[in-house]
């Protein structure tokens, strides 16, 4: 057993608190019913008038219905966490579970919705059909490359938020960490070597994201299962129409430093920083690899559930800072610092879309909370437990919203802060409540 491994077998507590509590999400009123008579207000007669409004104006059923604060977690189960394609009903409990984190951190409504289309149009089709039902939608665990056509139709074709959390979560938090790498090491990380091993949702999304933030694409390598993404590659007219992301990649960077034929290890030789989001290790990002990194390196290790290299190792090669994907070990590059708050933010000025540029937002806020904190070798990004972090981010994404044009309202930094610090106290002091109250039943094991 490794350092990192625990004693808790949390596979076998789950299932047995899964089946106890039957899921993990319930449905409760939130208007007082004192007697019959309320019903006349929220259902028949009084309702027609709020319908009828709704009818006219779509947008005014923001206003009168739990829309405003209700999305979708909607998946097909073709990618989900480690357990790769194991259909809807497998992919169930993880979206339900990101319910419970989306109104735990962020007091958004979320609702798990799996299904068994697989075509990209029938995606779509779904997406527009159950729109009118929903403030936004967080697309999970969809297998590549259609999670990447997916997201770019649906951003075109609806006219609320959707976000691939796989894709621009785990990118913004990724960004966030090395953006206070970076300044930690005392490097700019706009004039350094980045290479980025795994070509999948999240970086490909990353590399989005550092070419707006003002990386340069030459600067950058990105590798995928056969080497590096170089425009003279063996299969480059295959990857045109197979999966143009890539193409558009090997193009944009020419292979950056790389020449076509190249892997990781000779990747390595004289980078900054290192992400890797490829497959889970250890063993598949060698110690002699990182050794031949320049000085002060940076590696993220983001597979789960073990990294591609661990921490330790990649320290006694030379490493300065690491990260990983997982809650047991330092810089835990965690996406749930992102989704709840954006989305809380998104919620209230009703925006239409979350573009790039909000999505970096969020990373410099996460970034910037970290750094008040106190920026070490061991703390560069936060963690989930300061839930202070997500009115702030909120704030932030809305604020970024108003000024992108796709805000239905207008809003400022002070009083999205205040509405997200209100809106999120309260979802977790109502869970608390209910736990006090005995409510919520006490678990039948004690985990703690």
């Amino acid at each position: 057993m490794s350092r990192a491994e625990e004693q808790v077998d949390w596979y076998g507590l789950s299932v047995k608190l899964h089946r106890f509590y039957g899921g993990k999400m319930e449905t409760i009123p939130k208007v007082p019913i004192r007697s019959l008579q309320d019903f006349a207000i929220w259902y028949t007669p009084g309702v027609a008038e709020p319908s009828r409004i709704s009818a006219r104006d779509p947008d005014e059923s923001f206003e009168l219905t739990s829309r405003w604060n209700t999305i979708a977690v909607i998946s097909d189960g073709t990618r989900v966490l480690g357990l790769g394609k194991i259909g809807p009903e497998g992919a169930y409990p993880v979206m339900e579970g990101k319910a419970l984190i989306f109104k735990y951190l962020g007091g958004v409504d979320a609702v798990p919705l799996v299904h068994r289309i697989r075509d990209l149009e029938g995606w779509l089709n779904l997406l527009k059909a159950i729109e009118p039902s929903f403030g936004g939608i967080n697309l999970e665990d969809i297998e590549s490359p259609k999670c990447f056509a997916l997201l770019e139709r649906a951003r075109e074709e609806l006219e609320i938020p959707v976000w691939h959390d796989d894709q621009q979560g785990t990118a913004a938090a990724t960004l966030a960490g090395l953006i206070n790498a970076f300044k930690l090491v005392g490097k700019d990380m706009r004039s350094s070597r980045i290479v980025l091993f795994g070509a999948g949702a999240a970086n490909i999304a990353l590399y989005r994201l550092l070419k707006v933030w003002g990386v340069p694409p030459g600067n950058i390598v990105v590798l995928d299962s056969k080497g590096v993404l170089h425009p003279h590659r063996h299969d480059i007219d295959k990857l045109m129409i197979s999966n143009p992301w890539k193409y558009r990649i090997a193009l944009e960077t020419g292979g950056g430093w790389l020449r076509s034929g190249d892997g990781i290890e000779k990747a390595l030789e004289g980078a900054d920083a290192l992400v890797a989001a490829s497959r889970p290790g250890p063993g598949v990002i060698k110690k002699e690899w990182v050794a031949k990194m320049n000085r002060d390196a940076i590696v993220f290790a983001e597979a789960n559930p073990v990294p591609e290299i661990w921490p330790w190792e990649a320290k006694e090669a030379g490493a300065r800072i690491v990260a990983t994907g997982r809650s047991d070990l330092p810089n835990q590059v965690n996406n749930s610092l992102v989704f709840p708050a954006v989305f809380r933010g998104v919620l209230d000025v009703r925006a239409k879309t979350i573009t790039d540029e909000m999505a970096i937002e969020a990373a410099v806020e996460i970034a910037k909370f970290a750094e008040e904190k106190g920026l070490r070798e061991d703390y560069i990004i936060p963690k989930m437990e300061e839930w202070q972090l997500y009115p702030r981010v909120a704030a932030a994404v809305a604020v970024k919203a108003v000024t992108e044009g796709v805000a239905r309202r207008t809003t400022t930094y002070r009083e999205e802060l205040e509405r997200a610090e209100s809106i999120i106290k309260a979802s977790r002091e109502k869970h608390d409540l209910l736990w006090d109250q005995g409510l919520i039943p006490r678990p039948p094991v004690d985990y703690k």
